[in-house]
């Protein structure tokens, strides 16, 4: 009798998560963005903004409300192709000097482009970019103010793929 064995190899492909339309082309694999403009972290995997609030850590599906007209395609956004975990933050010190606000690296393109009603926009829908700004349409501040933002269009990457 012959005993033959069957070999099979399964390879399986999990990516929880969509990059966001303002994040950085061509990085599909990283978790973790690090935002220096406004001290905060953004997990592609979660769809959620990771920032101090008081004195921890909090992760929220939109920026804290003083940064409501901050414009996620034209800020800047490191990503984070180090660290393999679930606490980007354990590093902010690091991040913080190395990145410091208004820094700008080599230039960056985001994965999608932004429509006109959707300046300002900071909280993350992955069905729909409802255009409503960090407020999501509780109506806090004039018309005006919401299309007051960080409108710079001169994106940039920080060159770390590997």
């Amino acid at each position: 009798m012959l005993a033959g064995s069957t070999q099979a190899q399964l390879s399986v492909s999990l990516h929880i998560g969509t990059p966001p339309a303002w994040g950085p082309a061509g990085y599909n694999d990283v978790r973790y963005y690090y935002l220096p403009d406004v001290e905060a972290y953004y997990d592609v995997r979660s769809s959620m903004f990771i920032y101090m609030s008081g004195n921890r850590w909090v992760h929220r599906s939109h920026l804290p409300g003083r940064y409501r007209n901050y414009d996620l395609y034209g800020g800047y956004k490191v990503v984070i192709n180090d660290y393999r975990g679930n606490s980007p933050y354990s590093h902010f010190r690091e991040h913080r000097m190395k990145y410091a606000h208004g820094y700008r690296g080599n230039p960056q393109r985001n994965i999608g482009e932004r429509n006109n009603h959707q300046k300002g926009n900071n909280e993350f829908n992955p069905n729909r970019n409802n255009g409503r700004g960090n407020d999501n349409g509780r109506g806090h501040g004039s018309d005006k103010k919401q299309e007051r933002g960080n409108d710079k269009k001169d994106g940039h990457d920080n060159g770390n793929r590997k």
